[in-house]
């Protein structure tokens, strides 16, 4: 197949003035004739695995996917909102899933699937990231990521230990550990994002508890220190802390001496992101099957599941002239052949969010851990997913009351002053 990667900025505005008054393009004619649909796509992001997919596609159909390429951050996202409002928007758009969605107007600009027979398959948790006013827009473009706990599987043999389903049963792993002369829990606060996982993973049991927790923190009426579903978290950085789990260096410790640590099976426990499966696979390739994932665990009694990272997402243009063709395009994405396609020639960092898409025999085995929580539903989005409010200064936050500097209401109160000022900034209303 023949491709054209073009760089886009002034191209697209040229093109729109050019043509604001309704009448088609040459351009345009010649790509129906051709049958061509154009994928608009951020500078930044991967496209081995969406090419493979648009190849195979053009295979099967004589319909070819031209990709546009566009600034990516908060300059791209300034982009994409212009080109909508001139109408002159590409046939398929790369973009993120969940608090930036609305920003585009999902309604007024984006196909409407919400009554796609594909959805069934579909995660619920990842549907709720493209969902505006009770419509689905979006289809998910790669693998989930997970957080939780990510753990050495020989030294659990070793010891005889089980994976915990509730965090006193964590608690008792970790004692066994620390007195096998192990670090049971990994702490690599100096990289200070990686202190943020017990906060962030813990958000599966807020959200099953308090289900309108994330409508109710983006409108200024929850806080973290007053709701105790929410608060929880924090407890649970002043108890590791207080009973010695984490490897004593734990402030000056980084992310690659914490994979380290994990691979060797001198720390057993890491509280980590499953993207760290491609940096172990790549660093560590003869321990890479013994390394296992597990939620984090709760105590609320008979809940168990994993926060997830869902994918970004592929939205169809409404009001261009390709959307029939568009729409196909998008079938086949998200269709077993098409995922099949995509994973073998695009590394997962977790499932995909399609049930019964099957991983790559090569998958990590704890990649393959993540599947049993897809399957049952029990996975539920990061909060960042699901509203625009988030603390800038969260991981100095954990810090703190991870190493015991802060209280766990006093790390939550200010945890909840950081958001204000945040949701401030961004004008929402209630604050």
């Amino acid at each position: 197949m023949k491709r054209n990667v073009l760089v886009f900025l002034l191209v697209v505005l040229i093109g729109t003035f050019a043509f604001a008054s309704g009448q088609q393009s040459p351009d345009t004619k010649m790509k129906e004739e051709a049958k061509v649909l154009t994928l608009l796509v951020d500078n930044a992001t991967s496209l081995t695995g969406m090419i493979a997919v648009a190849d195979a596609f053009e295979a099967k159909t004589g319909i070819k996917t031209e990709i546009e390429l566009r600034p990516g951050g908060e300059e791209g996202e300034k982009l994409l909102k212009t080109i909508l409002d001139t109408g002159e928007m590409s046939d398929l758009i790369y973009f993120n899933s969940g608090s930036l969605l609305p920003a585009l107007n999902p309604e007024r600009n984006f196909v409407d699937l919400t009554d796609k027979p594909y959805m069934d398959k579909i995660s619920p948790a990842y549907k709720q990231t493209v969902t505006v006013n009770g419509k689905i827009f979006g289809i998910p473009a790669s693998s989930s990521a997970a957080g939780g706990i990510l753990y050495n599987k020989r030294v659990y043999k070793e010891l005889g230990l089980k994976v915990p389903t509730t965090w006193d049963a964590f608690m008792a792993n970790s004692e066994v550990i620390k007195n096998a002369g192990k670090t049971a829990i990994i702490g690599s606060y100096k990289d200070d994002w990686t202190s943020q996982l017990f906060l962030l993973s813990d958000f599966y049991y807020v959200q099953q508890q308090v289900p309108d927790f994330a409508e109710r923190f983006t409108k200024n009426q929850a806080k973290y220190s007053t709701e105790p579903a929410a608060l929880q978290a924090f407890y649970k950085y002043e108890e590791v802390q207080k009973k010695g789990y984490m490897n004593k260096d734990y402030l000056a410790t980084t992310y690659d001496e914490g994979l380290r640590m994990l691979a060797s099976g001198d720390g057993v426990q890491y509280p980590m992101l499953t993207f760290a499966f491609a940096a172990l696979n790549q660093n560590y390739p003869d321990q890479i099957d013994d390394i296992g994932f597990f939620a984090q665990p709760d105590n609320k009694p008979g809940l168990n599941g994993a926060t997830v990272w869902l994918p970004n997402s592929i939205y169809i243009y409404k009001n261009g002239d390709n959307t029939d063709l568009a729409l196909q395009w998008a079938d086949f994405y998200v269709s077993p052949e098409g995922l099949d396609i995509y994973s073998k020639t695009n590394k997962a960092d977790g499932p995909y969010v399609v049930k019964g898409v099957e991983l790559p025999a090569d998958t990590p085995l704890g990649i393959l851990d993540l599947m049993k929580y897809f399957n049952e539903d029990r996975t539920a989005p990061a909060l960042e997913f699901i509203t625009p409010v988030k603390a800038p200064n969260s991981p100095q936050i954990c810090v703190e009351v991870g190493s015991g500097i802060s209280s766990p209401v006093d790390a939550a109160a200010k945890y909840d002053r950081d958001t204000e000022k945040q949701a401030k900034q961004l004008n929402l209303p209630g604050w």
